[in-house]
């Protein structure tokens, strides 16, 4: 991935896809930007997204949030502003916008944000586990989150593993064998200390209420919630198209808050039909 300055960070990006496809921007395929969440790298977009993304014929751009090196680390905190300003920087950077743009998690937060803040660099809109609060579940879980940080505290690492895929998978997935080991090996072998950046992701406000604010978007939005999501439930991502003028919502089955890796092909299916209708 290559570096560049954009709101006074280095930030890590890459874009795909032809140019000479399509005709709706800059005679190339339209722009696709994928905003990862907490704690992940752009690339975990290139799973399942991406392809097929690029198959449609669309350019996608992925990148590496503020916090995840070697986009700068902001180690000493970070806000929900500067990620949006650093996203829309980047669109600007790149000269192929309005950029249909998709989130998940902080990501869709930020997207969210964007499509109020930045309204000519976003064409459509859609937030994977969207909200606009958090309710006192997710508030009380981000500070034990915090204490962890604060006291370095690490968990055995089958733990640690167990208790990342009870919060972020569905029951469907891990009552299937096969399915439940390959993920909690994932889990155990990528899980360690939390990096600086990420600690910084993690502080940030979690003390908020942007319904309202929301209801001032003026760009056609889809948001999109995890039936069985343990971490943003689907009803906080039913009221950010509750709140979102002709916001329009749908719900994936089986699906935990990691549904566009569990349940790719019918999230696909939804970024598709949304970004052509």
């Amino acid at each position: 991935m290559p570096l560049a300055t954009v709101n006074g960070i280095s930030l890590n990006y890459q874009v795909k896809g032809d140019r000479a496809k399509g005709t709706d921007v800059k005679g190339g395929g339209p722009l696709v930007v994928l905003i990862m969440g907490t704690g992940s790298p752009g690339r975990v977009w290139e799973l399942h997204q991406v392809p097929a993304l690029l198959a449609a014929g669309y350019r996608v751009c992925t990148f590496d949030n503020r916090g995840i090196a070697p986009t700068y680390e902001a180690a000493d905190g970070m806000t929900i502003h500067e990620l949006v300003a650093d996203t829309a920087a980047l669109i600007e950077f790149l000269d192929e916008g309005p950029a249909l743009v998709a989130g998940t998690s902080m990501g869709a937060r930020v997207a969210q944000e964007l499509a109020l803040a930045r309204p000519e660099l976003v064409r459509k809109a859609v937030f994977l586990a969207g909200h606009g609060r958090l309710d006192q579940f997710q508030k009380v879980l981000s500070l034990g989150e915090h204490e962890m940080d604060t006291n370095e505290v690490q968990l055995p690492a089958k733990y640690d593993a167990a208790l990342t895929a009870v919060m972020n998978l569905s029951p469907a997935t891990m009552a299937d064998t096969n399915k439940a080991r390959d993920w909690l090996d994932l889990f155990e072998f990528t899980g360690g200390p939390v990096p600086p950046g990420i600690r910084a992701q993690r502080r940030m406000d979690h003390d908020f209420d942007r319904l309202h604010a929301y209801r001032g978007i003026t760009v056609p939005c889809l948001a999109v919630g995890f039936a069985d999501d343990r971490m943003i439930p689907p009803y906080l991502a039913r009221e950010v198209a509750d709140a979102v003028p002709g916001g329009r919502y749908q719900e994936v089955p089986d699906a935990g808050h990691y549904g566009y890796l569990e349940r790719p092909d019918a999230v696909n299916k939804i970024l598709l039909e949304f970004f052509a209708s």
